[in-house]
């Protein structure tokens, strides 16, 4: 009986080392996984660190340009802001020769009938009627949605 408990032993201790280096082989696959996996995270942070870096620079290099870009434009509003006053003045004193020239025109037009200047011709009325002939007009204007 002595025998056959150290051969049992013997045998338990002979699986509990063949279970312990099965252990260890799975154990070194794993751990050359792990160094391949820190070797390749070590290159894609490297990578991650570069591309990083350049997009810091190319941010800076933005914020140059839209720097430059609101200088630029900056200039330019003020530039188009003064064009725009000028144009307006420019077109009123337009309007303003416009309406000479057309009291020019309408004066140096020919009279060809007589009856025709006595009927276009305004007939002398008293301050009353174009008091009222103006509210008339600017309640004639009021009522289209204008106001006079």
């Amino acid at each position: 009986m002595n025998h056959s408990l150290g051969l049992a032993i013997e045998t338990l201790v002979a699986i509990l080392l063949m279970l312990t280096i099965v252990y260890c082989v799975t154990l070194n696959k794993r751990l050359r996984r792990l160094k391949a996996d820190e070797h390749s995270l070590k290159a894609v942070i490297a990578e991650l660190i570069t591309a990083t870096e350049i997009a810091e620079r190319a941010i800076g290099g933005l914020k140059l340009a839209v720097r430059d870009v609101n200088e630029n434009l900056g200039s330019q509003l003020a530039a188009a802001t003064q064009m725009s006053d000028q144009l307006y003045k420019q077109l009123g004193e337009a309007d303003n020769v416009v309406r000479r020239l057309s009291k020019i025109a309408i004066a140096a037009r020919p009279v060809t009938n007589p009856e025709t200047v006595a009927a276009a011709a305004p007939k002398p009325s008293s301050a009353k009627a174009v008091a009222a002939a103006a509210e008339a007009f600017s309640e004639r204007r009021r009522s289209n949605g204008l106001a006079a």
